[in-house]
Formats: structure tokens, C-alpha cells, sequence
């Protein structure tokens, strides 16, 4: 299967249904779900999210020669584009689309998923995502770890001369 089909298909199935069809459901199928007046705004970090997820999406199929799914991660380390700023952008993407929708409809059920996504996020990333790569990647993810934060958005280090 080529490398941008897989790539959509895990698109469909792990982002679809997290920051798709889980929020859809949560909302009551979009039977109740109308935005909130005034909150169009969040439509921006919907797409901000969207626009984030699909850079890496791309970096991970051309950089990495892989996908986001652990069952068929990228055969080399990405550490371009958002990768400089942050170790996890795809997973921030994920979130800032659901805090959007959260904001949108003014819901908390949705504000509360956006918090268990992130514990879960965390969780899978200390506890299997990060103990991988130092395996496949050794010293180059060692380097990389010391260099760019997990989570927080720092600007790229430059060379001192």
C-alpha cells in the first residue's frame, strides 16, 4: 500500500474518530450541537490545529517515510519543521482542534475530553512513544530530547559560532 494511502487511512481512523467522531458523539450526534454566538474565533484553532496536523502528516511521510501510527512509525527521526519548536506537535494539533470545537459549541463535556486526550496523550508518549525511539534511534533521539522540550513551544536554538 503506498505511503500517502496509509497515510490517510490512518488519518480517517485515529484522528477521525478522536477529533471527529468522538466530539460528534459528545455533542449528542449534533443534535443539540449549534456553535455558541460570538465564538467563531474558534473555528481559527480548529484550523490551526487542522493545518498542524497535516505539516506533520507530510514530514512524516517525507522526511520519516512512515506514518503517525506506531504500527508503522517513520523510519527516521523528524525533527524539521514543528519538530524544531516541539517534540509532539501532531499531538497538540489534536488537541487544539477539540479545544475548538469546545470553545465553538461552549461545551464541557468537550473541554473535559480535551483534558483526559492530553492526560492520555502524556501518557502514551513517557510510557511507549519515547522509550521506542531511544531504542530505534539512540543517540540522535537523545540529542534531540535534550534539545527540543516534549511540550511546551520554545524557538529553535541556534548554533552558537
Amino acid at each position: 500500500m503506498s505511503l500517502i494511502l496509509r497515510n490517510i487511512m490512518f488519518t480517517i481512523v485515529v484522528p477521525g474518530a478522536g477529533a471527529v467522531l468522538l466530539p460528534w458523539l459528545i455533542l449528542g450526534r449534533g443534535s443539540a450541537a449549534t456553535p455558541v454566538p460570538g465564538t467563531w474565533p474558534a473555528v481559527a484553532v480548529i484550523a490551526a490545529g487542522a493545518g498542524l496536523y497535516v505539516w506533520c502528516l507530510s514530514l512524516f511521510g517525507r522526511v520519516g517515510r512512515g506514518t503517525p501510527g506506531p504500527w508503522d512509525a517513520p523510519r527516521a527521526l523528524v525533527t524539521v519543521g514543528p519538530y524544531r519548536w516541539m517534540r509532539n506537535p501532531i499531538y497538540v494539533s489534536a488537541l487544539l482542534v477539540v479545544l475548538g470545537e469546545a470553545w465553538l459549541f461552549g461545551s464541557v463535556s468537550l473541554l473535559l475530553y480535551a483534558v483526559a486526550m492530553a492526560i492520555g496523550f502524556h501518557l502514551f508518549v513517557v510510557g511507549y512513544e519515547e522509550p521506542t525511539l531511544r531504542r530505534n534511534f539512540g543517540a540522535s533521539y537523545a540529542a534531540y530530547r535534550q534539545s527540543v522540550p516534549r511540550w511546551i513551544l520554545r524557538r529553535p536554538r541556534t548554533p552558537q559560532r
